[in-house]
C-alpha cells in the first residue's frame, strides 16, 4: 500500500460521504456536484443508437476516432486552436482520471506541483500519489491571484502548476492577465501547466481562455476537460486530454494501464451530440446556471452566510462564522440533519483542515424545485424531508 494511503492526511472523499449523509437524513444534497436534471435528448438517443448499432466492445484505448475528431473540431471552432486528433487528443474515464493519468505521466518522485488553494479535493492526493510534493498558493472567491506569491512558490523542483478555471470551489474565472502571469512563470521555470477546464461553458463573467492558446504555451500545456458538467452526464465518465504529441504518448501509456478505455457506445453518442448541438445550447446552459446561482446565492446570504457570487462553475463557498462556533464538519452535519440541506465541509478543499473550518460549499446544479426548497430551509422555512423531491 502506498505510504500516503496509510496516513490520516489522505482522507476518504468527504464530498461523497456527505452524499451518503444526505440520503440518510432525507436532506437536499447540495454537496456533490452532479445535476439532477436530464441530459439533452439528442445525446441520449445517440448513445442508445450506438448500443443498438453494436458499439459495445472496446473502443481504441485512447478514444473513439469520431469523438477525438469532434473534440478537435470543437477546440478549433471555439478557440481557434488547431488540434491533431490522432496525436494530441486522448479520451479518458472522466476528467478525474485525466488528471491522475497526466500527473503520473509527467511528474517524477521528489518534484513539486503547485496547487491553488482551496482546491478540488483530488489535486493534492493526485500529486502525493506521484510521490511529489504539492505546494499551495491561496486563491479565494472574489480575490485576484497574487502573482508575486505564485512566483515565490516556484522552485527548481517545480514540474507543473494545476490551473482550474472556472474554478471549483472558489468560482473564479481567471483573467487574461492572470493567465499570462502563470504562462510567463511556466516558461521561465520550464514547468508544465495542467489545466482543468471542465466548467468552460459555465461562466457568468469574463471569457474562457484556454492557457494553451497563449504565446509560448501550446507545447507546455496539458488541457483537461470532459462531458460530465456541460451535458449533465456525470455518470458517463468521459474526459478529454489535449496535449503535445510527446506528452500525449506518455499520458496514453498511463491511461492504458489505469482504465484501458472509456465506454465505447457513450463515446459515440457524445461525438454525435458535440457535432450536432448548436452554439446556442452552450450559451443557454450558461444563462440557466446564472439564474440558479442568483437564486441560491441570495438565499445563502439571507440565511446569514458570507459568500461571494461565483464568476463561473456551480459552487458557492460560504463562510458560516456569523452563524455558529462549530467546526466545518460538525456544522455541515448539523445543517443536513436539522435543516435538511447537505453542504460539503470546507476543510475538504484545503491542505490543512484548520484553514477551512469556517467554510462549507453548496452546489446549485439542481432543478428549481430543489433549489427553492433548499432556499426556504436555509432561511428558516420549508419542509423537512427531501426524499419526495429527489425521486
Amino acid at each position: 500500500m502506498h505510504t500516503a494511503l496509510r496516513t490520516r492526511s489522505f482522507r476518504e472523499s468527504v464530498i461523497r460521504g456527505m452524499s451518503r449523509l444526505a440520503a440518510k437524513h432525507g436532506a437536499i444534497n447540495l454537496a456533490q456536484g452532479f445535476p439532477n436534471f436530464a441530459a439533452p435528448d439528442l445525446l441520449k438517443e445517440a448513445a442508445a443508437q450506438a448500443i443498438r448499432d453494436n458499439h459495445n466492445q472496446y473502443a481504441i484505448t485512447w478514444g473513439a476516432r469520431r469523438l477525438r475528431e469532434a473534440v478537435a473540431r470543437k477546440y478549433d471552432a471555439w478557440y481557434g486552436l488547431a488540434v491533431d486528433p490522432e496525436a494530441e487528443v486522448t479520451i479518458t474515464c472522466g476528467a478525474t482520471e485525466a488528471m491522475i493519468a497526466t500527473l503520473l505521466a509527467i511528474v517524477d518522485p521528489g518534484e513539486e506541483v503547485i496547487v491553488f488553494e482551496p482546491f478540488y479535493e483530488n489535486y493534492g492526493p493526485d500529486t502525493i500519489l506521484c510521490d511529489a510534493r504539492p505546494v499551495y498558493v491561496p486563491l479565494f472567491p472574489g480575490q485576484p491571484l497574487d502573482l508575486d506569491r505564485l512566483a515565490a512558490a516556484f522552485s527548481p523542483r517545480t514540474r507543473a502548476v494545476i490551473v482550474n478555471t472556472p474554478a471549483n470551489p472558489v468560482g473564479r474565472v481567471l483573467t487574461r492577465a492572470e493567465l499570462e502571469g502563470i504562462a510567463a512563470l511556466c516558461q521561465r521555470h520550464g514547468a508544465y501547466a495542467v489545466t482543468d477546464e471542465i466548467y468552460e461553458h459555465i461562466r457568468y463573467t469574463g471569457e474562457h481562455i484556454p492557457l494553451a492558446t497563449l504565446p509560448g504555451m501550446r507545447d507546455r500545456t496539458i488541457t483537461i476537460s470532459g462531458a460530465s458538467k456541460t451535458f449533465s452526464i456525470t455518470g458517463w465518465r468521459i474526459g478529454t486530454i489535449l496535449a503535445p504529441p510527446a506528452l500525449t504518448d506518455a499520458i496514453r501509456k498511463v491511461h492504458d494501464f489505469l482504465t484501458v478505455g472509456a465506454p465505447a457506445p457513450l463515446q459515440e453518442g457524445l461525438a454525435t451530440a458535440m457535432d450536432q448541438l448548436p452554439r446556442e445550447f452552450y450559451l443557454g446552459m450558461g444563462e440557466e446556471y446564472r439564474r440558479r446561482r442568483d437564486l441560491l446565492h441570495a438565499a445563502v446570504v439571507q440565511a446569514g452566510f458570507t459568500a461571494v457570487a461565483p464568476e463561473g462553475a456551480y459552487y458557492i463557498l460560504a463562510d458560516f462564522s456569523a452563524l455558529s462556533d462549530l467546526d466545518d464538519t460538525a456544522f455541515a452535519h448539523w445543517l443536513a440533519a436539522e435543516r435538511g440541506v447537505a453542504p460539503v465541509p470546507g476543510s475538504s478543499f484545503f491542505s490543512r483542515p484548520e484553514l477551512g473550518r469556517r467554510y462549507v460549499r453548496f452546489v446549485f446544479c439542481k432543478t428549481d424545485d430543489l433549489l427553492n426548497e433548499a432556499a426556504a430551509r436555509l432561511t428558516g422555512g420549508g419542509s423537512r424531508d427531501a426524499r419526495d423531491l429527489q425521486r
